[in-house]
């Protein structure tokens, strides 16, 4: 399976583009970062990025995009931005015709590392360590477009627009449950996942205190 992940943002924007094969092994295909002038008004800046992520799709073929969530920030600003960029890259991936999955970072990090709270240096070390790599993807929007991607390709579930794809399901209370046996690498995603959920690191409002 080829995935291509994208870490959305105005100011960079990650692009990432892997090859998971059947035992799960994961190769590097493509990474870099798509980057907008500050200088420049939101509409034509959301067109550098959209542009850059055509550009990337027609060139590498991915057979699914990823891409990472905002769930909740403390910058108002920062989230409506983003949340911009991701619209932009809906609408790049629904142009393309191509199925699309959405993760949150916590799902992220909890598939490439085990932990949902993990921070950008143990992200870019476990993705390069998974892709074999001899240095750390940067900046570090490069290798979070690499992790959803690798999320994805392992987890393999919660496309959008089908009715019925998910093996594995994680409730926001963190209740697991499969339609099948898990392979380790699902099991240890799921069960890092439901962790995470029951709490709260997933979703503020299950918080307490």
């Amino acid at each position: 399976m080829r995935v291509m992940g994208i870490d959305p943002g105005l100011t960079r924007c990650g692009l990432g583009v892997v090859d998971v094969d059947g035992s799960r092994r994961a190769s590097l295909v493509y990474v870099g970062v798509a980057r907008s002038d500050k200088d420049l008004a939101t509409h034509f800046r959301l067109r550098t990025i959209a542009e850059a992520i055509d550009a990337v799709i027609e060139a590498h073929a991915p057979e699914v995009v990823a891409i990472e969530r905002v769930f909740a920030q403390d910058n108002l600003q920062s989230v409506t931005t983003t949340m911009q960029v991701m619209g932009a890259a809906m609408t790049c991936v629904g142009r393309a015709g191509l199925p699309m999955a959405v993760h949150t970072p916590s799902e992220v990090k909890s598939a490439v590392s085990g932990n949902g709270n993990a921070d950008k240096a143990q992200i870019q070390a476990m993705v390069t360590r998974i892709l074999g790599l001899s240095r750390p993807p940067k900046p570090a929007d490069a290798a979070d477009s690499l992790a959803v991607a690798i999320c994805h390709a392992w987890r393999g579930t919660g496309l959008l627009g089908a009715g019925d794809d998910s093996q594995v399901s994680v409730s926001l209370s963190g209740r697991l449950t499969s339609k099948g046996d898990l392979t380790p690498a699902q099991r240890a995603w799921a069960e890092a996942a439901a962790a995470q959920r029951r709490t709260g690191a997933v979703d503020p409002r299950l918080r307490r205190g």
